[in-house]
């Protein structure tokens, strides 16, 4: 069965790729520290040598974050802006890393070297960018009205909501899940392609990816669900598990934040593996002549 071959042959892929997804591991951890690190020194000159750590020991204390005042607002102000930047840059560096670690995971790659991923990551950035915001918004277009409108329509009615309201947005969040699937199976088909052909471009690839995805649906939608219900739920038992842990020593503290880059390590490893899936079922479809792509 192709779908059980292509899982197999992704699952290799991304172990044969681990050089890409320590890179990939690497960059995120210095994007999130552009963020926390900053909040941790403002959050330090806040509370000054306060009694903060006792306080917070037992759970979240209001009065704690009353007592700063007016730099409450600031810190605040900071973390936000921070945010947004982090989010922005973390977009641009998915788009060109993501390059890299498709152009390792192809079927005829071995064993890439890191200088060979960051050239790909610079060849195929504009092409996979391209893709990651035009799939992005059409998900965004999508929320607004499968789920966005009917909520809107149904809160803003006279009578409110009632339970056949909430029945119409429950079958709406399965259907936009649904499409979502269908959009990221669009997404790794196009960038799955790219790294494929000679003059990468992302509107040709995107078409690739849309007819490629419904001419094997049968195979590439159960795959695809069956990955992101793994990736989902690895990442709500590892939300569990630092959730539930707290430390109370130095010690501790260092072996949560150990335990937690070797989990968010393998969940970057998980989503190598989709990807590895995905270009793997492509390649077992027979692929347009490459004269088509530099039309």
């Amino acid at each position: 069965m192709k779908m059980l071959k292509a899982i197999g042959s992704g699952a290799l892929r991304s172990v044969k790729a681990y050089k890409g997804v320590i890179v990939i591991w690497f960059f995120y951890m210095v994007l999130v520290s552009m963020l926390t690190i900053p909040m941790k020194g403002a959050l330090k000159t806040g509370f000054g040598n306060s009694m903060i750590t006792e306080l917070l020991q037992d759970g979240i204390n209001i009065e704690v974050f009353s007592d700063l005042g007016v730099q409450l607002e600031s810190i605040f102000s900071s973390f936000f802006s921070g945010l947004l930047l982090v989010i922005f840059m973390g977009i641009l560096m998915n788009a060109f890393l993501s390059g890299g670690l498709f152009n390792s995971l192809k079927g005829n790659e071995d064993n890439l070297t890191v200088s060979e991923f960051f050239r790909s990551s610079a060849r195929y950035f504009w092409s996979f960018l391209g893709v990651t915001v035009l799939v992005s918004l059409m998900m965004i277009i999508l929320a607004i009205f499968i789920i966005g409108l009917p909520f809107g329509i149904a809160f803003g009615s006279d009578s409110g909501p009632g339970a056949s309201t909430f029945i119409i947005m429950f079958i709406g969040v399965i259907i936009y899940l649904v499409t979502v699937i269908i959009l990221l199976l669009v997404a790794d088909y196009s960038r799955a392609r790219l790294v494929t052909v000679e003059k990468p471009s992302c509107f040709k690839a995107l078409g690739y990816g849309f007819s490629t995805t419904f001419r094997f649906f049968l195979s590439s939608f159960p795959m695809m669900l069956l990955l992101m219900i793994v990736i989902i739920l690895f990442t709500w038992v590892t939300l569990r598990l630092i959730s539930l842990w707290n430390p109370d020593t130095g010690t501790g503290a260092l072996l949560l934040f150990i335990v937690s880059q070797i989990l968010f390590f393998c969940k970057l490893l998980l989503k190598a593996w989709r990807y590895g899936s995905v270009t793997a079922l492509m390649e077992m479809h027979p692929a347009k002549p490459v004269k088509e792509e530099k039309v």
